[in-house]
């Protein structure tokens, strides 16, 4: 299972491809689509879509994910990254990948094992699951990395429970 993580950003948008084998999950590659600041909103968008896209083709990820937009204290800063993961979703679609949405304490929870964890402790924890020799950078990068490997967690837990209750029910326990 091929798996495309998203952080999405207008400024940087960091994506991350990790490949998930007989619960293994390694990581592929991974990157940062940078806009200009001056550069006119419709054509940031356009380029974060059509990385996007170019990222797709060459790693075919059967799945993606993507971290929802935190909008906490600053609402003003969340609608650019609204805007950048609003790009990213349509790229994501257009290719026909299926995609899951996460929260940024669902990522760090599932990472990490809090969902109050810094990002010093995310990119470790990512170097360390991943068993990669340095810290994948830059930190939109990692984030997304993050994502991804959320998905993997919670995608084979919840593959894990749908078995259990599926076996338990073939034998009459359920």
């Amino acid at each position: 299972m091929v798996i495309l993580g998203i952080d999405p950003g207008l400024a940087n948008t960091g994506w991350g491809i990790v490949e998930e084998r007989a619960g293994e999950v390694r990581c592929r590659a991974y990157g940062c689509i940078h806009t200009s600041a001056g550069s006119d909103l419709p054509v940031r968008l356009r380029h974060i879509a059509d990385e996007l896209r170019q990222v797709v083709e060459r790693y075919r990820p059967d799945e993606a994910a993507v971290e929802s937009v935190y909008f906490g204290a600053n609402v003003r800063s969340a609608i650019p990254t609204a805007h950048a993961r609003g790009a990213a979703l349509v790229a994501v679609s257009l290719c026909g990948v299926e995609l899951g949405e996460y929260t940024p304490m669902q990522i760090k929870q599932s990472v990490v094992g809090t969902g109050s964890a810094d990002k010093r402790q995310v990119t470790y924890m990512v170097r360390t699951l991943l068993h990669l020799d340095h810290d994948p950078h830059p930190d939109h990068a990692a984030d997304a990395l993050a994502c991804a490997v959320c998905h993997a967690h919670l995608r084979r837990t919840g593959a894990l429970t749908q078995g259990a209750y599926v076996q338990q029910r073939g034998n009459g326990y359920v």
